[in-house]
């Protein structure tokens, strides 16, 4: 299928951005939950991602799960033009709340 150069760009930095991504299996959906445009260009965008070993699929109770691996990074890094600095919201450690303070005032 032939998605403009545009809407692929979407899916590909909502991609990125997040690591993850969802597609409910509804092809006439007219636009995706999360990302501005059609779903049947982000389900065909990932089916290609994933036939290339770019993502994982898992498909639950009419959804697509998709999710970056490795090798999908550095394809999105490369195809949009990211230094190695910016990194999926997946792959950034937490980060964690000092312990709070016990001392209790009397």
């Amino acid at each position: 299928m032939l998605i403009p150069k545009s809407e692929r760009t979407k899916i590909h930095q909502y991609l990125f951005k997040e690591g993850v991504l969802v597609a409910k299996k509804d092809y006439d959906q007219p636009k995706h939950e999360d990302i501005d445009t059609k779903n049947l260009y982000v389900i065909k965008a990932l089916q290609s991602l994933n036939s290339r070993g770019y993502v994982k699929t898992q498909f639950s109770w009419q959804y697509y799960y998709y999710s970056l691996t490795d090798e999908g990074i550095e394809y999105l890094r490369e195809w949009l033009h990211l230094p190695a600095e910016i990194v999926p919201a997946t792959h950034k450690k937490p980060v964690r709340a000092p312990p709070p303070n016990d001392r209790r005032r009397h």
